[in-house]
């Protein structure tokens, strides 16, 4: 056996459960980060096929899917990862930082709540897996645009666990998701760019294996990925990531989520996963 046979022989995938909400009230009608341009509004019908392939697509990979109704008037629902975080049962509910989509945070955490999730109100700001990303032994919190840093003393007496504190600099990646993608215990793809001098040496010291994406595939949200521990559901338009993530014995699985990126959001974006 090759090492790289013996690599992608390691990458062992997990079923997993996705919470999504359908794009039914999904459009870009306010500017809150810099993919979003009300004069060049997402296809409505497009949209909703491109987000029907990503549920199809968990599906065929053996993972469950549940739904959350979307509200009217909540456009930017359809991004269910920013609804709440999920770790080990419980649930801290998501803040938003922009008034549009204050109402989010109520919708998902009671939905999580009439499911059976013990679940604690947010403290601060935090827009939930947007910048919260449960790394298997420790969570990365990111915060600079939409999460406050004392998230993390509030993530740590929640969920118990160690946090990472990573700052954002960039604001084309407004949310840890678009810049960083969890893919195993030990292995992380991340634009390094995205972060701090700080932050890329807490990465560099908390994974044993980091994918560095190139600048074309971080620019068209290639990072806002979701990973099973093998298979990688990504943007089918960063090929570079994913002959990366292919080499390194990951199997990518590209899907056209070019209605979502107009509002800042790909794949990772439209799956809150429930832990």
């Amino acid at each position: 056996m090759t090492e790289t046979d013996g690599t992608r022989s390691r990458r062992t995938p997990r079923a997993r459960t996705y919470l999504m909400c359908p794009p039914d009230y999904f459009t870009v009608e306010y500017s809150i980060n810099p993919w979003m341009n009300p004069d060049s509004p997402p296809d409505a019908a497009l949209a909703m096929r491109q987000w029907q392939q990503l549920r199809e697509t968990f599906g065929h990979l053996g993972h469950s899917v549940r739904i959350i109704d979307p509200v009217p008037g909540l456009p930017d629902m359809v991004f269910a990862a920013n609804g709440a975080t999920v770790i080990g049962g419980k649930v801290l509910g998501a803040s938003f930082r922009h008034a549009q989509r204050a109402a989010e945070g109520a919708a998902y955490l009671t939905w999580l709540s009439r499911s059976g999730y013990p679940a604690a109100a947010p403290g601060g700001v935090n827009e939930g897996e947007g910048d919260i990303v449960f790394a298997e032994h420790a969570i990365l919190a990111g915060y600079g645009y939409r999460t406050d840093a004392g998230v993390a003393s509030e993530l740590e007496a929640w969920f118990g666990l160690p946090v990472l504190s990573l700052r954002l600099v960039d604001p084309r990646f407004y949310h840890l998701d678009t810049a960083l993608c969890v893919l195993d215990a030990h292995t992380a793809a991340y634009y390094p760019a995205a972060f701090d001098d700080a932050g890329r040496a807490e990465l560099a010291s908390h994974f044993a294996e980091l994918i560095e994406a190139k600048d074309e595939d971080a620019e068209v949200l290639g990072l806002n990925a979701v990973s099973d521990g093998r298979h990688v559901v990504l943007p089918e338009q960063a090929a570079g990531l994913a002959a990366q993530l292919a080499d390194r014995g990951f199997q990518p699985v590209g899907v056209d989520m070019s209605e979502f990126r107009k509002a800042g959001g790909g794949p990772k974006c439209c799956a809150l996963e429930l832990r």
